[in-house]
């Protein structure tokens, strides 16, 4: 157990120190005989912050941004309490937990449950089950997840170990986005205009932009190391709005684990990491002292038309000087600096490259269970589009219209009533349809001439699964108005990455090129900019689970949809009631 994750307080063994207002230890309690319950409170409160010379005032849990680290190991009980102290409305979502049978706690506003209101309380309430590795909380309304985010780090078992290794420490590394504007306010603008939205004004690693930045040398994160030492780098991409490259000068860096699922083990100088996902890579010091300091930066991989925050965020991996040498510390500022270098903006050879490598171990003890047989086939298209501007009026998207984005040219309309409830009330009715289309009602050439007419259709419609049905799902991009990488983000499921390609999927040759032995397992991934991807999962888990692209403008544009996974015949395969403080709208 890294004892810089895990601390212990006074009256127990090894209870976890939670970065919160107040510490406290709670009692064990066994889950299944093997886990034990780890209780949380999360005070979601305002705080003023500083950054680029710019204060505002940000929406935090605890205070902290990033908020605090929830660490459990698998098998655990989570209860996670969180308060809602500020004017909006909160939710907050676990990003990669399957929720098994636990959907009441997935965290989607108006999906799984209504928003907790202002002065209210909601507490969440879900086991891990099968699950090790870094995954992520954030906020699942609007655009609040601009600062309200956090690691949540499960390791193993007490008896199981690392397919590698045992790293000599362990380092939440999170990219996040800074605005000196109130991103409520930059999002609202852009759905009233039809326009794009502001980009931010800089990333951040660990919440502190660095070096690169007028007046932010001070707030720069600085990684500590020792000589001849393993560590464990727990990456995780925060950022609202773009994928990113990151990169360490002159150390070379070991992909372990993608989305909290082991992987086959390459090295690589630079990874590729979308919003929503995480990558655990290993960092293997250099053996002697180097008398030098090396900046760590990250800056967007972009490939659509729109504007974009084209900067870069640094911190610094810094060696610790040989104790008998304490006066070369002195002297950091004298020593050489080394900048990596990172791809062209637009590198979608090298993003292809990358995403390529990422293989599941596939071994006895962490077997890739890739459905082999298919019972239902889904063909969805995603891409922007437009939506004509309201009234008389003209509005900032092209031609004078509104931008939208559609899956399947459905534009998805968020309900005013959580899905969730809808459906275990049976009260379905003008909440949603069970009628989302399973192909695109019109075949076009996706990723040629975009068609004369780029208007998108609306409703909430929902692709209802029948229980532990198995699912292949191709996801086609459009270039309707310009081809671009999305990353999918698929709530209550892993699912596997079975193909991918350039131009149109071909349903006649391409499926007979696809890696049902190994292929890397995740809860996200990156349609590739005008390419498919093709995923299959298994529906074994009950509930109303979104699926939405981790790009939060095209969210807030409607590139999202939902699955309704039906119950099973067995007790173990029902949804359970809503718990009795479930937040009302």
């Amino acid at each position: 157990m890294d004892a810089s994750f895990l601390r212990s307080c006074p009256l127990a063994g090894f209870f976890l120190v939670v970065f919160l207002v107040s510490c406290f230890c709670p009692e064990p309690a066994l889950v299944a005989g093997e886990g034990m319950t780890r209780h949380y409170k999360f005070n979601v409160v305002l705080q003023n912050v500083t950054h680029l010379c710019h204060t505002k005032s940000v929406i935090t849990v605890n205070g902290k941004w990033p908020g605090p680290r929830v660490i459990a190991r698998e098998g655990d009980r989570l209860l996670i309490e969180v308060v809602n102290h500020v004017p909006n409305n909160i939710s907050i979502h676990w990003h990669g937990i399957r929720q098994l049978r636990s959907g009441w706690a997935d965290g989607p506003a108006y999906v799984t449950q209504c928003p907790i209101q202002i002065g209210q309380s909601y507490m969440y309430n879900y086991t891990i089950v099968g699950q090790r590795g870094t995954l992520w909380w954030h906020a699942h309304i609007s655009w609040l997840r601009s600062t309200l985010y956090g690691p949540l780090i499960i390791l193993p078992k007490h008896n199981a170990s690392y397919p590698f290794a045992k790293p000599h420490k362990e380092i939440p590394i999170v990219f996040g986005e800074w605005f000196n504007s109130d991103t409520e306010a930059i999002i609202n603008q852009a759905l009233q205009t039809g326009g794009g939205p502001n980009v931010s004004d800089a990333y951040t690693i660990n919440g502190l932009p660095g070096p690169l930045y007028n007046c932010s040398a001070i707030d720069t994160y600085r990684l500590k190391v020792k000589p001849g030492k393993t560590y464990l780098l727990r990456l995780i991409n925060a950022a609202l709005n773009d994928e990113l490259f990151f990169s360490i000068a002159n150390h070379t860096l070991t992909v372990v684990e993608a989305d909290a699922v082991y992987v086959k083990p390459f090295e690589t100088e630079t990874l590729l990491i979308a919003p929503g996902q995480t990558t655990n890579v290993l960092l293997k010091t250099k053996p002697h002292y180097p008398k030098a300091i090396f900046l760590m930066t990250a800056r967007p991989y972009v490939t659509g038309l729109g504007t974009f925050d084209n900067s870069t965020v640094a911190g610094i991996l810094e060696y610790k000087p040989p104790l008998d040498k304490p006066h070369w510390s002195s002297s950091i500022k004298q020593l050489p600096l080394f900048k990596p270098t990172l791809p062209p903006l637009n590198d979608t050879a090298f993003a292809t490259n990358f995403t390529n490598k990422l293989r599941s171990l596939a071994t006895p003890q962490f077997p890739a269970n890739v459905p082999q047989k298919v019972d239902q086939r889904f063909f969805f298209t995603v891409g922007l589009g437009t939506v004509p501007c309201q009234g008389n009026q003209t509005c900032q998207g092209p031609n004078g219209t509104m931008f939208n984005a559609a899956i399947n040219n459905v534009s998805f309309t968020m309900p005013t009533t959580a899905l969730l409830q809808a459906h275990y009330t049976g009260q379905s009715n003008r909440v949603y349809s069970p009628d989302f289309p399973s192909y695109p009602k019109s075949i076009f050439n996706f990723t040629g001439t975009s068609p004369n007419n780029t208007n998108v259709g609306n409703g909430t419609k929902l692709v209802v699964l029948p229980f532990n049905s198995s699912v292949e799902l191709i996801m086609q991009d459009t270039s309707i108005l310009g081809a671009e990488s999305h990353p999918l983000h698929l709530h209550g499921f892993n699912f596997f990455v079975v193909g991918q390609g350039f131009g149109n999927f071909d349903p006649n040759n391409d499926p007979g090129k696809f890696n049902l032995v190994d292929p890397v397992e995740r809860n996200t991934v990156g349609v590739p900019s005008g390419g498919w991807v093709a995923i299959r999962f298994l529906a074994d888990n009950p509930g109303v689970w979104f699926m939405h692209c981790h790009l939060e403008v095209h969210t807030s544009w409607g590139l999202k949809m939902a699955w309704l996974v039906l119950d099973g015949k067995l007790p173990n395969q029902k949804l359970p009631p809503p718990p009795a403080d479930l937040p009302k709208c």
